[in-house]
């Protein structure tokens, strides 16, 4: 078997190569099943594996009687909007999300825009939950007992021995368990700012960073944001050398919505800057779990000299949602964090993180993430490949470094809003562009989630969304 394995998998390679590379251009009609396996002398269905691999990448289309072709290929947006004129629109961005939120609640729609894995494949719920019946019944009074802050210390250590994996070299009493990360980032941004003070976000940026940024009374300052360098370092330097920034938010490693990751040089320079200029930079890490690449590249806060990072991460997107267990390192605010959560939310459950823990210390966490990270990386190709064979020319998206999101750049002529109404009537759901900043400069751009069944359901809904662009990019022209 692993022999097999291995033949499929070079052939594969091979084939995926020669196709990025130029070598199998566009269009070019590869060797039939039988003809591929005489020439090579392998077996059919080694073969077979091999071109349902390069299909499920997005490489290759089958043609009905003409076998496999190879896929058109879909290009990457190259440059951030920062140029884009960009009149606020923060109603606008409102009034979108409201209506997302209402779509997603309708029956029978297609849902693209959902950032939750949902099904077996992606979380191990059975497993899961026989750990926590384990730790109930050795345990019992767990339940009937108030659960103290930072009360599950098994948790908290299994945070800090798997820090190492991203650069991050915490202790126990830096960290702080949170309900979630959204309530990790509302904690970090309380003990660094005070109302109307001004907080540096990514362009465009994860949506609900603007409604928490508002409800503390904060001052969103928008940076442009490259899709594939990350956070623009110059435009920061520019914005810190005049000062009246309180704090910085940003996703450095796999980006919402954008996918990637800044380079690590880039890292580091954004933690030489923050330090230098005594900002706090609030590190949203996610997905860093859910790198294409291993080893994982390191966090920002692995090149924080003076506790200036804050990182905000949890197990919702890898491992349990439903639980709802983020986790904060407080670097230099630590103390202050922890007495914050005391007095706001008091603690997290104990028995959900000692279950969490029971599964780390098993080892069983590591193997999943590495089954998930294939998934993933498989899943987004074949969506981006599903993107080149059915929207419009001019369409780019970006090639993610980890998760499971894609940044979706339409021919300009075309308002993503518009098409999401038309999208909506066919009972297909998708984030629009213009919920991701309070202008108008992504109003030609979408998000697409890949973390559901990519079955017929799934392609028809890309296909539709496809088929609705492009006949509005006719109308634009005409």
């Amino acid at each position: 078997m692993p022999m097999a394995t291995n033949l499929y998998q070079s052939l594969a390679d091979e084939m995926a190569d020669a196709i990025r590379s130029g070598r199998l251009p566009v269009g070019t009609r590869l060797p039939s099943l039988r003809g591929l396996a005489t020439q090579r002398s392998l077996s059919l269905n080694t073969v077979i594996a091999a071109y349902r691999q390069l299909e499920d990448a997005g490489l290759v289309l089958p043609r009905p009687k003409a076998g496999f072709v190879v896929s058109p290929r879909l290009p990457e947006p190259t440059q951030s909007l920062r140029q884009a004129p960009s009149p606020p629109t923060a109603p606008a961005q409102q009034a979108m999300m409201a209506r997302v939120l209402a779509a997603q609640q309708q029956p029978g729609i297609v849902d693209l825009a959902f950032a939750g894995p949902r099904g077996k494949r992606f979380y191990p719920g059975a497993q899961l939950a026989r750990i926590t019946a384990q730790v109930l019944r050795r345990a019992a009074t767990t339940v009937e007992t108030y659960a103290r802050p930072n009360g599950a210390a098994r948790l908290l250590t299994q945070i800090v021995q798997r820090g190492p994996r991203l650069g991050l070299h915490t202790t126990t009493d830096r960290l702080v368990l949170t309900h979630g990360a959204m309530e990790a980032l509302q904690l970090a941004l309380r003990v660094v700012t005070q109302p109307g003070d001004a907080v540096a976000i990514e362009a465009p940026s994860y949506f609900n960073i603007y409604p928490l940024l508002r409800s503390l009374g904060l001052r969103a300052i928008e940076l442009p944001t490259h899709p594939r360098d990350g956070l623009d370092l110059e435009a920061l330097e520019a914005l810190l050398a005049a000062g009246g920034i309180a704090a910085i938010m940003a996703m450095p490693t796999v980006h919402n919505p954008l996918g990637g990751s800044m380079p690590v040089p880039n890292k580091q320079r954004l933690a030489e800057l923050v330090n230098h200029y005594q900002v706090p930079l609030i590190e949203d890490a996610v997905y860093a779990e859910l790198q294409f690449k291993e080893p994982l590249e390191p966090l920002a806060k692995s090149f924080d000299r003076d506790g200036w990072i804050m990182v905000c991460s949890g197990f919702s997107k890898t491992l349990a949602p439903d639980y709802r267990i983020g986790w904060l390192d407080g670097g230099r605010f630590a103390a202050d964090i922890q007495l914050l959560k005391f007095h706001s939310s008091g603690a997290e459950s104990r028995l959900l993180g000692d279950a969490v823990a029971a599964f780390l210390e098993a080892g069983n966490y590591e193997h999943h993430l590495r089954g998930l990270r294939r998934l993933y990386s498989d899943q987004v190709s074949h969506v981006r490949g599903l993107i080149a064979q059915h929207f419009p020319p001019g369409t780019s998206a970006t090639q993610p470094t980890g998760g499971f999101l894609l940044w979706v750049e339409l021919p300009p002529a075309i308002d993503a809003g518009e098409l999401f109404e038309q999208a909506l009537a066919e009972g297909v759901v998708f984030m629009p562009g213009q919920v991701y900043s309070r202008g108008a400069r992504y109003r030609h751009c979408l998000r697409l989630s890949c973390c559901q069944e990519l079955d017929e359901r799934f392609a028809g809904a890309i296909a539709t969304v496809g088929r609705l662009a492009s006949a509005l990019q006719v109308r634009a022209g005409s």
